[in-house]
């Protein structure tokens, strides 16, 4: 089954900031280059903003580095390396853009001249937190920023579990470095779960109760990078993918 031709990929001028960014709107269908399975239609979004350089379909390898936003020296450390590993591998790192784990994350993969997509709990032309502000428009004019919701729509905080659920949907896997008990990427990690996608979590939170549960139902735990890449490679995603079209 192909792409549903009457799902339109839509450009628009938008001007954010003060300044004119190309955006698009389109299906999850068309942002993955395919159509969704069942498992992964049932709670996508209809729609998706984005706005970015990087090339329509995404490419992949796709991993999701998320975490805490007050994340220790060591999980700073850690996502730097495993981020740097993921660049040699060609990867394209998807976080959240929040403070900590995410921003570490970003700002990691831009440093070692690799590309990088931020998917929004907020609209596009919305700055959330406030001092991502000139990151989130470099990833908009360099690299990629997706949003589930129009510019102009409400910020609350349902928004963010939906981002997370976006955010496992267009990541070929997940790794969760830094957390703790009552953290949003526990959400995205039951729906990377959910959607049969690698999850992987650090063995510093092993004695979490979440942490316990989703290891019962398929988690792995890593210690290094070394340990993700292991369990990457062993994975059908982990293709580098250059049949994209540049869209934006």
């Amino acid at each position: 089954m192909g792409l549903n031709p009457s799902d339109r990929l839509i450009r628009k001028t938008a001007r954010i900031d003060g300044k004119r960014f190309e955006c698009l709107e389109l299906t999850p269908e068309h942002l993955l280059g395919r159509p969704l399975a069942e498992s992964e239609a049932r709670y996508a979004a209809m729609r998706l903003y984005a706005a970015g350089r990087i090339p329509i379909p995404l490419p992949a390898p796709r991993i999701a580095v998320v975490g805490t936003r007050e994340p220790s020296h060591e999980g700073i450390e850690l996502t730097r390396r495993l981020v740097e590993e993921l660049m040699r591998e060609k990867a394209i790192v998807v976080s959240g853009l929040a403070r900590g784990i995410d921003t570490v994350a970003h700002r990691t993969a831009i440093e070692e001249g690799g590309r990088t997509v931020a998917v929004l709990g907020t609209p596009i032309n919305v700055f959330y937190p406030p001092e991502n502000r000139s990151l989130q428009l470099k990833l908009m004019r360099e690299h990629m920023v997706i949003s589930q919701f129009p510019l102009g729509s409400p910020v609350t905080r349902k928004n963010f579990p939906m981002r997370n659920r976006t955010m496992a949907l267009i990541s070929d896997a997940t790794v969760i470095v830094e957390a703790g008990e009552r953290s949003g990427t526990i959400y995205q990690g039951w729906e990377c779960i959910k959607l049969g996608r690698p999850l992987l979590i650090h063995a510093s939170l092993k004695d979490l109760t979440w942490v316990r549960r989703m290891t019962e139902c398929g988690a792995f735990l890593f210690r290094t990078p070394d340990d993700v890449l292991e369990v990457l490679r062993g994975t059908k995603s982990w293709t580098y993918s250059t049949n994209s079209l540049n869209l934006i």
